[in-house]
């Protein structure tokens, strides 16, 4: 076998990462394409806005119940292929999206595309077993990067073409970038190590009984301010999913086969870094819930800024472009200091962002440096929360610890959503007859961002790491198993 430090391999590994990148640019690509119709989508689809806005809501739902369950069967039967697995829905709901001329087609198209997003804690963890230990850093803040630039690329992209094309072109070249990921997996990603949870059982109760604790929650949170929140509905979901996940969490205590190893998370370096990571999730969306709204209000409110959806995206572009420019120096903070530092101040750095941009809420210069500054420090955490996880989880948990952290990520952007919803719902003005969310609202959130992510700083800064980790060196793999592990390398 080649050592790593031979020219071939550096190449062969660079692919790797370019590709498992470019895998995760495409599924936040995804998550965003809707966006810029949602507005038309009731006319599209000839529906209500009420049924329109599921078309959002699917995705969420089932990348929920997914990506934990992707996670264990990647432990399972090998990241790379469910890595092809994931990538199948992934094609087969942009297609049926692309083919939909009604409601309830496009929401099954779009909950299948929401089954395709382990495809970034798959990367992630199959990093941990095909890269150099002395690249390992760099990969995992590159490859967790990736999300930012699909999702700062996403919106101009879609905006762009649903202004100057058929909006089902939209889902037509995501079918096709998907594909083309897929390809590139099966021809170029080798499989990583023999899986040491092989032959292990699926714990079917546990992924059902997570599944429906996931969707009572996250259903609850994300249509709370739609339904009420005091409503017999909201409060029942609300409920129920309190008592299933109490119900499920004894459950994976008691089987031999758990879907996810609560013990493994309940380590004090697992546990606290899972709730940072919900307290970064929610300080990363709530200013891009924010901004965008501000960008495109009419001026004539007084702190709107009048930009078109094009405009918006272009505007929000070279934040998400940011995480990606900045992730080699946050590996190189790792590599120095310990992925707790890099996570503290990334945390830190997205406050500071949320305190810019209170004096510069008027003009969209003022925003695009906050918006910089905020997701500088997204990218700083977003590359230091995986190599925390793996340097306290055994070879066997990779992928599905990994997966449990991107879901805790996922669960405080859905809580961040429901929180700023109802800051804006709550502080409102007039215009024209219209309720429009207010400045001092916009406000309001910018600071309830700013507080949380301190929370989160604080957090990371307690997470107890052995001082054997402290430069991130228990995230680096073994020693490397041959290209071609078991029946996995090319299957």
């Amino acid at each position: 076998m080649e050592s790593s430090d031979s020219p071939k391999a550096e190449n062969r590994s660079g692919g790797v990462i370019g590709i498992l990148a470019f895998a995760g640019i495409v599924a936040a690509v995804t998550q965003t394409l809707v966006v810029p119709l949602i507005g038309e989508l009731p006319t599209l689809l000839d529906t209500s806005a009420s049924n329109a806005s599921w078309v959002i809501t699917a995705t969420l739902l089932a990348a929920a119940v997914a990506t934990p369950v992707a996670g264990r069967l990647g432990d399972m039967y090998g990241k790379r292929r469910m890595l092809l697995v994931s990538l199948v829905p992934l094609v087969v709901g942009s297609v049926v999206c692309a083919l939909s001329s009604s409601v309830i087609p496009m929401i099954a198209g779009r909950g299948l595309q929401g089954l395709g997003m382990g495809v970034v804690p798959l990367g992630i963890s199959l990093l941990r077993d095909v890269v150099p230990a002395e690249k390992l850093g760099s990969s995992i803040a590159i490859m967790s990067a990736s999300m930012g630039v699909g999702g700062a690329l996403g919106l101009p992209f879609s905006a762009a073409i649903a202004e100057n094309a058929s909006w089902r072109v939209l889902f037509w070249v995501v079918a096709a970038l998907a594909l083309a990921v897929a390809t590139l997996i099966w021809f170029v990603v080798p499989g990583g190590r023999v899986n040491t949870a092989a032959g292990r059982g699926f714990d079917l109760v546990g992924a059902v009984g997570l599944g429906t604790g996931l969707v009572c929650l996250l259903l609850g949170v994300s249509k709370g301010a739609d339904w009420g929140w005091g409503s017999a509905t909201t409060l029942g979901l609300l409920g129920a999913a309190v008592v299933v996940l109490a119900a499920w969490g004894r459950w994976e205590l008691r089987t031999s086969e758990p879907l996810v190893d609560l013990r493994v998370t309940a380590r004090p370096q697992v546990l606290m870094t899972n709730a940072a990571s919900v307290l970064v999730g929610f300080a990363m969306y709530a200013q891009s819930l924010v901004v965008p709204q501000l960008l495109q209000l009419p001026e004539a409110t007084g702190y709107g800024l009048g930009q078109s959806m094009l405009a918006m995206g272009l505007w929000m572009a070279p934040a998400g472009l940011m995480m990606m420019v900045m992730s080699p120096l946050g590996a190189k903070v790792s590599a120095a200091r310990g992925p707790k530092v890099t996570l503290t101040v990334g945390a830190l750095i997205i406050a500071l962002g949320y305190g810019l941009s209170l004096p510069l809420l008027g003009s969209t210069g003022g925003l695009l440096v906050a918006t910089i500054v905020c997701n500088t420090g997204v990218g700083f955490a977003y590359g230091a929360m995986p190599a925390l996880i793996m340097g306290a989880v055994p070879q066997s948990e990779t992928a599905s610890a990994n997966s449990f952290n991107t879901l805790m990520r996922s669960i405080g952007s859905s809580v961040s959503a429901a929180v700023i919803a109802v800051v804006l719902a709550q502080m409102t003005t007039d215009f024209g007859g219209f309720a429009l969310p207010s400045e001092d609202g916009f406000r309001v959130a910018m600071l309830i961002g700013c507080a949380v992510a301190l929370a989160a700083a604080a957090v990371a800064s307690l997470i107890p790491v052995p001082k054997a980790d402290a430069s991130g060196s228990a995230a680096a793999p073994g020693p490397a198993a041959p290209e071609a592990a078991g029946a996995e390398a090319r299957a």
